[in-house]
């Protein structure tokens, strides 16, 4: 049962199935696919004893591996999706990390996001339109002068 569900797991990149066989998969999958990193016939027979599916294996080598390839663990994702109407058990989606498009994207734009700082533009304008002229004077003095690393003690 965990080698079909593991198969339509990598051909699929997401299926939806009860909690616990969705946590009984991560632990069977996670080992196939960090040897699938390594693209070696050793590595491909290994996995084919467990999957038996060659178009799985194919497609596991192939697809998934080079984009997980620097990823050190945690190549699954299980989703809580709440209970079954028949036999009220827990669902769950189990999805490839690397391959879920909406997670993804908002991920990229997280990461172009500029950066923000505390300090408002308009302070930082003002102390440069200030400075600007004693900046050239004062440069030579501070260079020499180390900067103090410890914080004054308040008083009380």
């Amino acid at each position: 049962m965990l080698s079909n569900m593991a198969c339509s797991l990598i051909e699929n990149k997401r299926i939806n199935t009860t909690l616990a066989k969705a946590k009984a998969l991560r632990v069977y999958i996670e080992p196939l696919i960090t040897k699938s990193k390594t693209d070696s016939t050793h590595s491909r027979r290994t996995v084919f004893s467990y999957l038996k599916n060659k178009e799985a294996v194919s497609e596991l080598f192939r697809e998934v591996a080079p984009k997980i390839a620097d990823r050190p663990g945690g190549y699954v994702r299980i989703i809580k999706t709440g209970n079954r109407h028949g036999d009220n058990s827990e669902m769950a989606l189990i999805e490839l990390v690397d391959f879920n498009t909406i997670y993804g994207n908002e991920a990229a734009k997280a990461a172009t996001a500029k950066k923000r700082t505390r300090r408002s533009t308009a302070k930082k304008k003002a102390d440069e339109g200030a400075e600007a002229p004693a900046a050239s004077e004062s440069a030579e003095s501070t260079e020499a002068k180390p900067k103090a690393t410890r914080r004054k003690k308040k008083e009380d």
